[in-house]
């Protein structure tokens, strides 16, 4: 297969994905390339708020109308560890560079910043992340077990958990009711 860059690409779980973990998932894509894959999910949000994270790690958080917002399921891999999906990118300790605008951050300092000014304002806390071996992710698209589109901000940041997945879908042009649960090859 040739090989291509997914890196700020959405992956959506056709729906013969039969792992409970990726199971009618959007992940936004933060890292491609040939050691493998990395992503988070962006449409599971898990029983847990940014108020009660903040109260686990025991950091104060200033900032009321951010403590409502959901901490989400980000993947089966070190769901011990938070990870923070934001925009504008920064410099922060330990940031993985996603794209110009957005970027994967999993050091305390970026939550320290959160809960005294709510900067970075657009965020998506996640516990875990998807990752993909060499070539697995590869596997998984020629086995029909993803679809992908080229990720959207405004997708990501301005929308819903719950509408994330269809209107990503609908950047394909397709609902999830047209999609067969059947995979196939030409």
């Amino acid at each position: 297969m040739e090989s291509v860059n997914l890196t700020h690409h959405f992956l959506i779980a056709m729906p013969a994905m039969v792992d409970p973990y990726f199971n009618r998932t959007l992940v936004y894509v933060c890292e491609h390339n040939e050691q493998g894959a990395l992503g988070v999910i962006v449409n599971r949000p898990i029983d847990l708020t940014l108020a009660g994270l903040f109260e686990k790690v025991e950091l104060e958080l200033k900032v009321e109308e951010l403590a409502r917002l959901p901490v989400y399921f980000g993947g089966p891999v070190q769901t011990d560890r938070g990870f923070v999906l934001h925009r504008p990118r920064g410099s922060w300790q330990s940031t993985l560079r996603v794209s110009e605008e957005i970027g994967l951050t999993s050091s305390k300092d970026i939550l320290t910043a959160i809960g005294a000014s709510g900067e970075p304002r657009d965020i998506i806390m996640t516990l875990g992340y998807a990752g993909w071996g060499a070539g697995q992710l590869e596997n998984e698209l020629s086995q029909n077990s993803w679809l992908t589109v080229p990720a959207d901000a405004q997708i990501l940041f301005a929308m819903p958990p719950e509408e994330r997945l269809p209107a990503a879908m609908q950047k394909l042009g397709i609902s999830f009711s047209q999609l067969s649960d059947v995979a196939g090859h030409a």
